[in-house]
């Protein structure tokens, strides 16, 4: 008789290690979302700024006709950027609340628990990602309101969707990173000011890269916010799209997103002690 113990029993999906990591990571973004659960109100002032940006700067600015934009209407080619902005700002701060966190013994528990860092990291980052996305269709019905020839294809708003939680995801594992390196609120706050505005400027936010300085340029290039602007503005306004491009737009942003998820996790300890 063949014994019990050399009998291979078959594998449980609950039991192979990227489910186990989905699952993970799901549980620790819904514990994260909980939170905006309780308080909405964080995000509806958030999206304040995107909303000036839209009324105020836009429309100057489309007024003066000092930006060329290649045919589109300034307004269009703002959009996009706008949105893309909302996020950023929503994700780079995301690494404070580690570090509060950290301060009330959370940190520390996480840490004690099946999942992996990586699902931990991932999760929280996943969670940043969906936070930012529901300031989304608020910049989107300000647009529209404005004129804005922003597509309601479905298929485009499932990229638009797509494009502002892998952009956020990106940010949000930057900040992350950043706090298990300082480790204080006060120093990733003034990183975080830092490095919001020279991020936002050296993208084709508002203006297209062709009319940046050739040093600029360089630094458009290595910004991971000029090409989510470029994914969003290519599903948001263009008149066609280009899968190529937006493929490679993204393409940019998911390596970005997983070379950032592995420092951070490498990290993340760093930041209980």
């Amino acid at each position: 008789m063949t014994s019990l113990a050399r009998v291979e029993r078959p594998v449980a999906w609950a039991d192979l290690p990227l489910i186990t990591f989905i699952v993970d990571t799901g549980a620790v973004a819904d514990i994260e979302l909980r939170k905006v659960r309780h308080d909405p109100i964080e995000l509806i002032t958030r999206a304040a700024q995107p909303i000036l940006w839209l009324l105020i700067f836009g429309q100057v600015i489309a007024a003066t006709r000092a930006i060329p934009t290649g045919g589109l209407p300034y307004l269009d080619f703002l959009a996009p950027g706008v949105l893309a902005q909302s996020a950023l700002f929503a994700a780079i701060f995301y690494g404070i609340t580690i570090i509060w966190e950290r301060d009330m013994g959370v940190v520390q528990r996480y840490l004690v628990t099946p999942a992996s860092r990586w699902a931990l990291v991932a999760g929280k980052a996943l969670a940043a990602g969906l936070r930012s996305l529901v300031q989304a269709p608020i910049v989107y019905i300000i647009a529209l309101l404005l004129g804005v020839h922003a597509s309601l294809d479905p298929l485009r708003l499932v990229g638009v969707a797509f494009a502002v939680v892998l952009g956020s995801a990106v940010f949000a594992l930057f900040s992350l990173t950043i706090a298990c390196i300082v480790r204080t609120r006060e120093r990733l706050m003034g990183i975080g000011q830092l490095m919001t505005m020279p991020l936002f400027f050296a993208s084709s936010a508002i203006y297209p890269t062709s009319l940046m300085p050739d040093w600029l340029k360089v630094l458009s290039a290595v910004n991971p916010l000029t090409y989510m602007v470029s994914a969003l503005r290519e599903l948001m306004v263009s008149p066609t799209v280009d899968p190529v491009a937006i493929l490679g737009d993204l393409g940019v942003l998911v390596l970005a997103c997983a070379i950032l998820l592995a420092i951070a996790t490498k990290l993340f300890p760093r930041v209980a002690v």
